[in-house]
């Protein structure tokens, strides 16, 4: 979870390899009125999110009731976070926190992705970083950030 440029997508797709369950990127289950609205600069507010999150948390039981699965998603705030746990007990949460600036700067050079930079402080703005989970720095690389992640995972924190 984090901000749009955190490397949730690159970190999600590693982890998913490593552990050797599906990976599922949840702006693929984003409303297209929502697409549109952030094409168009504009963020999400809550009522543009909430039927998403309805989707992703269906979608987290039949994933939670099967092998398992990593789904990255920005779970801004704890009610996105509650929402999307609700009828799953097994959640990790892992938080890839990094400043302003190098996000911003990673999504100046994307190309193929509908998130545009102006829209990253309203991001912030709202996010609310979780007291629990595996938090970890974008600044590692990223194979090291899956190493800590798995050490996290293997020790049960």
């Amino acid at each position: 979870m984090g901000v749009s440029g955190c490397g949730k997508t690159t970190i999600g797709k590693m982890l998913s390899n490593a552990l050797n369950i599906p990976f599922y990127d949840a702006d693929d289950f984003h409303l297209q009125s929502n697409i549109k609205k952030m094409r168009s600069g504009f963020p999400l507010n809550d009522g543009d999110r909430f039927p998403w999150l309805n989707i992703l948390a269906n979608n987290l039981k039949l994933w939670n009731d099967s092998e398992g699965a990593i789904l990255s998603c920005s779970a801004l705030k704890e009610k996105y976070r509650q929402q999307l746990s609700k009828e799953v007990s097994t959640i990790k949460w892992i938080y890839l926190e990094g400043s302003y600036d190098i996000i911003k700067q990673r999504i100046e050079n994307r190309t193929q992705h509908y998130q545009k930079s102006n829209m990253l402080q309203s991001q912030f703005d709202i996010l609310e970083v979780p007291n629990y989970g595996i938090h970890i720095n974008i600044n590692n690389e990223p194979q090291d950030i899956i190493t800590y992640i798995l050490n996290k995972i293997n020790n049960n924190e």
